[in-house]
């Protein structure tokens, strides 16, 4: 697999991570052999990076990502913090992180965290000098290894990026948000600051194996935030209405290349885009993994079919999607 740098991090890791919410909670239940058995076929397949978060089954993900590493040293793990209190600026102090590393170095099973992100707090946050000087703390205590931000728009990622602390900014990047290319990945490329694409496949929707006839269970996401009821709309489907979406998707299938997946066509898409350190799609069996590390494998698109791409954005995902985050 493809290495590249992560940012400020210091750090080489395979293009294509695993992100592992679906491992945690919010996609249906996962058992733990399960879970496990798709993490080691992830790593099999040139896995090298992992992202999770405090939040994701209550510390469940962790735990999970926490028994793989002991077993299979020189990943790169990420997790994320913040998600578990109220959503107010207040609470983003040296004691409240230093609670919440505390519980997620147990749950790793480390001393030392690689990365850990800020988990899409309050806008106001990301302007806070105090929040940026208690992360830095956390490096000099050697609690972390290095910090980054997770963001929902694009305006908070630059905010973070003029930081010179900030190793990696996580943002939502693929073919129904194309945004970030304007000026986030570039001001980042410029900053040496790692870009982490999340929601890379619109939480399955380019994968193209839904339609309207799909249903999802209960405990599913995208069954109970379809209109952000729980959290940002954006995490779900993009911020994309569903019968758009899949509209788009149906243009967008004619584009892609024999002997490629739709799913691996948006990964291969993201991972076209200069600046991007890695991709992290979920997976929910150790066949979905082994496909998403393929994607490294597979050639770049075209420049016809990243105009084309662009096309199907612009017509049907732009006036939903492009001025909101």
């Amino acid at each position: 697999m493809e290495n590249r740098e992560l940012g400020r991090t210091g750090r080489q890791v395979g293009v294509v991570g695993l992100g592992a919410w679906q491992l945690g909670a919010d996609w249906g239940e996962v058992t733990e052999d399960d879970a496990l058995a798709t993490l080691n076929t992830a790593v099999d397949a040139g896995v090298t990076f992992i992202d999770t978060a405090d939040v994701y089954g209550d510390g469940r993900s962790e735990q999970v990502v926490g028994k793989l590493i002991k077993e299979r040293p020189g990943l790169t793990v990420a997790t994320k913090m913040g998600r578990r209190v109220p959503q107010e600026a207040s609470a983003y102090t040296l004691d409240n992180f230093r609670a919440w590393n505390d519980r997620s170095r147990e749950n790793l099973g480390v001393d030392t965290i690689d990365l850990v992100q800020l988990h899409c707090p309050p806008t106001a946050v990301f302007s806070d000098q105090a929040v940026y000087d208690a992360l830095d703390s956390m490096v000099e205590e050697r609690r972390i290894a290095a910090y980054g931000v997770s963001v929902e728009t694009c305006e908070q990622a630059l905010t973070a990026i003029a930081r010179p602390g900030v190793a990696t900014v996580q943002i939502i990047l693929n073919a129904f948000r194309l945004k970030p290319l304007e000026q986030v990945l570039p001001a980042a490329a410029g900053a040496g600051v790692g870009i982490i694409a999340r929601v890379p496949l619109a939480s399955g929707l380019l994968s193209g194996r839904y339609d309207r006839d799909t249903t999802f269970g209960q405990d599913d996401h995208r069954n109970f935030n379809r209109h952000g009821e729980s959290f940002d709309v954006g995490e779900t489907f993009a911020g994309v209405d569903y019968e758009t979406g899949l509209a788009a998707v149906e243009r967008l299938r004619s584009l892609v290349p024999d002997g490629m997946t739709m799913a691996q066509f948006a990964l291969r898409w993201i991972i076209d885009q200069p600046g991007v350190s890695v991709v992290i799609p979920g997976a929910r069996n150790q066949r979905q993994a082994e496909a998403n590390a393929e994607a490294t494998r597979l050639s770049p698109l075209d420049e016809q079919t990243h105009a084309a791409v662009t096309a199907v954005y612009d017509e049907l995902i732009r006036p939903l999607v492009h001025d909101r985050w």
